[in-house]
């Protein structure tokens, strides 16, 4: 009962929008792997195709060729980001929506990739945007959770940046 209180209090009670993130990006990435071929892109529309990658590294690729360590690296990384969130989310007054929906968006992000990288070894992205002969890194909706909660963290910032810090 203690914890069902927590829950619906503070600003842990937009643990529900973390577990939303989470729910959607593992449906869009088993119908991805379900319908789409690997590194076959599907065009949408002008510079949008569906096209399936596996991704072994962190963001952009990075260290996807490092031989297999990498998982558990970014799996410990992403579990610590993960505790700080959820402890950072505990902590932050409840008037405090919008960085308390960041971080919600952030932590759900963080933990659907996690459980590709987790039960696969690589997580699956299948969005692909392209300008001419300029490609972005494939991504996915976890990817794009933790793109918007960053980004609402930094004008979260700025809304903020002349208040006293505690």
């Amino acid at each position: 009962m203690k914890l069902v209180n927590l829950l619906r209090s503070g600003s842990l009670r937009w643990l529900w929008l973390s577990v939303l993130v989470i729910i959607l990006d593992q449906a869009t990435k088993l119908m991805a792997t379900h319908f789409l071929a690997y590194h076959q892109p599907i065009p949408v529309m002008p510079s949008f195709n569906w096209m399936l990658t596996h991704n072994s590294g962190a963001a952009f690729s990075f260290l996807s060729q490092a031989g297999g360590w990498q998982r558990w690296f970014f799996s410990i990384i992403a579990l610590s980001v993960c505790a700080v969130i959820v402890v950072w989310m505990k902590r932050l007054p409840a008037n405090q929506s919008w960085l308390a929906i960041s971080l919600a968006l952030i932590l759900g992000g963080a933990l659907g990739n996690l459980w590709d990288r987790l039960w696969l070894g690589y997580v699956i992205d299948f969005v692909q945007w392209y300008y001419q002969s300029f490609y972005w890194p494939t991504f996915n909706v976890a990817d794009s959770a933790i793109s918007v909660g960053a980004v609402m963290m930094i004008i979260d910032a700025f809304k903020h940046k002349d208040e006293p810090v505690d």
